[in-house]
């Protein structure tokens, strides 16, 4: 569902030429243009910091006021939600499975790998935040044209989903609201953690963290100190302490991860995002919308997308409890290097004797080259998880996406 480091519409270039900001890591925060923090929120701004103005909760005052993961649900999924909206996500951003088919057929060869594996014939994909079911889709026409390896594999695909389903999609693909259990295969989430919904806080002037409540303009104003199960993940993952420092309680996301490595009966889980680790958090986190291909302010209206990158490693910690492997988090470029994704040109020499099969490798490198750059695509993380079977049976040394 939820990519690239500038998440944007098909077709747009990316980068500054477009005017869309960095959306992977070292993306979008909430800091201001020079460079230091949004002024610390207090009671005394009356009812809360500006959003959008035109939005349609504009003008009601105090009317709506809830926490960031209230109003990011309703915005997202609820009745006319941005990601039930006809034109689905790829409107208004791409991720990596837009941007070259190649992504999609690094999945299939690692979902080959896990069939490997596990042993048998027989594999389930599950594609997490499916949106309109490209990667599942993609996944299907890469086995088939694989031949060799691919042949006599029996795929089961689900695509996990809270939209309809798309009409003309591969009928081979099961479209479900729920999270299948039982699963034998690969479970794939990309770019789903980020669009979790979670609550916000932010340190007032004593440095006591508070939720931070939002309108339905996206006018935000102080609420209530951070305690509970919300404070422990704080304290332990994200602590906050310098008045007007911000942090997103990744907690929900957590769980939400752990539901998704416990559905597996065995095989490998997978979560690629843009994300950060202990030690180098955002100081004024990472908040923000995306419509049309642009970045915009987070307005919980329903007519943008509303994401923020992912503590991997707190989601790590909660997706491994009691298994015997150890997750493992890796750059996006080094993975696909390992599943074949290669972005070196093809011998010029190539262009005299097959000027066609020459220009189609090119266009492969190029594509290529943009999965793995370095300050793009490539610096997301893949959360890497294997899930031993009954047998206690797991990968070849080294890991599925190693072989």
């Amino acid at each position: 569902m939820t990519d690239d480091s500038g998440r944007r519409k098909p077709g747009l270039p990316s980068g500054e030429d477009a005017g869309v900001p960095g959306r992977g890591p070292g993306g979008p925060s909430l800091q201001g243009q020079d460079g230091g923090g949004p002024a610390p929120l207090t009671d005394a701004d009356g009812p809360g910091r500006g959003g959008g103005g035109d939005g349609p909760g504009a003008g009601r005052g105090g009317a709506g006021w809830c926490g960031w993961r209230v109003a990011a649900e309703a915005a997202l999924y609820g009745p006319g939600g941005f990601y039930l909206r006809p034109e689905g996500p790829a409107g208004h951003f791409r991720t990596s499975v837009h941007a070259s088919p190649l992504f999609a057929a690094a999945v299939a060869r690692l979902l080959v790998r896990v069939a490997e594996g596990l042993g048998g014939n027989r594999v389930d994909l599950v594609d997490m935040g499916a949106g309109r079911g490209e990667l599942a889709a993609g996944v299907l026409r890469a086995l088939d044209a694989e031949g060799g390896r691919g042949q006599g594999l029996h795929v089961r695909v689900y695509a996990v989903e809270r939209a309809a389903r798309p009409p003309g999609l591969d009928p081979r693909v099961e479209w479900t609201g729920d999270l299948p259990q039982g699963v034998r295969g690969l479970l794939f989430a990309n770019e789903w953690l980020d669009n979790v919904p979670l609550d916000v806080a932010e340190a007032d002037a004593d440095g006591v963290p508070r939720h931070v409540e939002v309108a339905p303009d996206g006018r935000e104003r102080p609420g209530a100190p951070v305690d509970g199960a919300d404070a422990e993940w704080l304290a332990r993952w994200w602590p906050l302490a310098e008045p007007g420092t911000r942090a997103e309680i990744g907690r929900p996301r957590d769980e939400a991860w752990a539901a998704a490595v416990g559905s597996m009966a065995a095989g490998l889980a997978v979560a690629v995002d843009y994300g950060h680790l202990a030690g180098a958090r955002p100081p004024f986190g990472t908040l923000t919308g995306f419509r049309d291909g642009r970045e915009v302010a987070p307005v919980p209206d329903g007519r943008c997308d509303l994401t923020a990158h992912v503590a991997m490693d707190a989601c790590a910690a909660a997706g491994s409890r009691g298994l015997a492997a150890a997750p493992e988090l890796l750059s996006q470029r080094e993975v696909l290097h390992r599943l074949g994704v290669d972005a070196a040109r093809p011998p010029l020499a190539l262009a005299s004797t097959d000027p066609a099969g020459y220009v189609r490798a090119l266009a492969r490198a190029g594509e290529a080259a943009e999965l793995t750059a370095r300050g793009g695509l490539g610096d997301f993380s893949w959360l890497l998880q294997e899930v031993p079977g009954a047998t206690g049976r797991t990968a070849a040394p080294g890991g599925y996406w190693r072989a």
